[in-house]
């Protein structure tokens, strides 16, 4: 399996992103997809699961401006960002496993990443 970002940037705060990430490999129909992101100094933490029914979860500090989303067809999956702010500035990862259902975002229960791409937000 492979999955492979892009979409990153440099943005003014307020400003807009949509990241994809296109999967390679992956002949399961039962899979939870998420974006990652980890800012210099910090954890990784979880942005945003997707189950492969459409179910979707999202972090408490980007709820309501960052959308987690998958076009089955093209094997990719989205995260539109919205109202940035510099906080907001870090590596984006997508992560993969296979299941029905999502667990919590924790980075070691995902067994696949992408290599990631980088986000900024500037003041």
């Amino acid at each position: 399996v492979q999955l492979v970002e892009s979409g990153g940037g440099s943005v003014q705060s307020g400003g807009s992103l949509r990241l994809s990430c296109a999967v390679f490999g992956y002949t399961y129909s039962s899979y939870c997809m998420g974006w990652f992101r980890q800012a210099p100094g910090k954890d990784r933490e979880g942005v945003a699961t997707i189950e492969s029914d459409g179910t979707t979860s999202t972090a408490d500090s980007v709820k309501g401006r960052f959308t987690i989303s998958q076009d089955n067809a093209k094997n990719t999956l989205y995260l539109q960002m919205n109202s940035l702010k510099p906080e907001d500035t870090a590596m984006y990862y997508c992560a993969g496993r296979y299941g029905s259902s999502c667990p919590r975002p924790v980075p070691a229960l995902f067994g696949y990443w992408g290599q990631g791409t980088q986000v900024t937000v500037s003041s």
